[in-house]
């Protein structure tokens, strides 16, 4: 089954308020994660309830950025329909379980438990990053080699799989090479990882380039069902890729996004007077750059999916 991990603890890297987990009957909560609550119901499926939280630099912001949960659902969702011929995903329904709040309604999962792969599956077809700072010092990114020339937000002449580790709770994920991944799930799993891992970033790229947006990289999760691997937790969200606009898109400049960069910006800007490697927890976000973040999210959704977020 899932591996679970134990919820944060409120120091440098965790939460600024800890949620009380919700109590419903027939449900055994089993994990807080930064945005996610998972939980098993009495069949040993998996129950995931996507919150409005936000993580950033390993703190979870004390603002909630409204709709968030449904929309990574949603799109996650969509998302999953685009590969049933590569790869099984792990949804068996989104019915809300009896009993379970009404905020519940769009938010739910309830996924099949896998035996899951302890390697992030990270694609990269531009460079940016962790991958950008590695090749300014190297010249490859995670082990494999790029040509020079390259500058940050540069497309690369082929996607590239760039796993990392799992970190531990309070860590951060660490880049490693396809051969570490080898040494740690077998030559066999290690290969099935990449080529499915560049299949599915492959067909989502030009799905995303086909409605304007830049696909630079993102992460995905895997599992087993016995021998089959399967596509866990999210996938293709703003969360866990990189979007940009394409009409906006130029390398060697810093790029706009869909994703949690405009949070970012703005928790390292003057305004809102916060040291990110220093002690104390991050500020409540302004109403405006919640209302900002939430219109990206929205954006995001309805460029990608052809339809309006209502």
């Amino acid at each position: 089954m899932i591996v679970n991990t134990p919820v944060e603890e409120d120091n440098l890297s965790g939460f600024v308020v800890k949620p009380d987990p919700v109590q419903v009957p027939g449900l055994v909560h089993l994990h807080t994660g930064k945005v996610r609550d998972l939980y098993r119901n009495a069949a040993g499926e998996l129950v995931m309830v996507a919150s409005d939280r936000t993580s950033v630099y390993d703190w979870v912001l004390p603002s909630e950025i409204p709709d968030k949960g449904r929309i990574l659902t949603k799109l996650s969702l969509w998302w999953f329909d685009q590969f049933t011929d590569l790869v099984p995903h792990h949804v068996v329904s989104t019915d809300v379980p009896e009993g379970a709040p009404d905020d519940w309604v769009g938010r739910t999962m309830i996924c099949r438990p896998l035996r899951m792969v302890p390697v992030e599956c990270v694609a990269r077809g531009y460079l940016a990053g962790s991958g950008f700072t590695e090749y300014q010092e190297r010249r490859t990114a995670c082990g494999v080699a790029l040509p020079e020339g390259l500058v940050s937000g540069s497309e690369l002449p082929d996607a590239i799989f760039t796993p990392a580790t799992k970190a531990e709770v309070g860590e951060h994920d660490e880049n490693v090479t396809f051969e570490e991944v080898v040494r740690t799930v077998g030559a066999d799993t290690a290969e099935l990882l990449r080529s499915t891992t560049l299949a599915v970033y492959g067909r989502a790229r030009e799905i995303a380039r086909d409605r304007g947006i830049v696909l630079a990289d993102t992460k995905f999760e895997f599992g087993f069902d016995g021998d089959q691997l399967v596509l866990a937790d999210e996938v293709l969200t703003p969360d866990c890729s990189r979007f940009w606009p394409g009409e906006q898109w130029e390398p060697g400049k810093p790029q706009a996004s869909f994703d949690k960069q405009f949070i970012r910006d703005w928790l390292t800007s003057p305004a809102a007077g916060w040291d990110r490697h220093g002690e104390l927890a991050p500020p409540v976000l302004p109403a405006e750059i919640v209302e900002q973040s939430r219109a990206r999210y929205v954006e995001a959704y309805e460029r990608l999916t052809g339809t309006t977020w209502s």
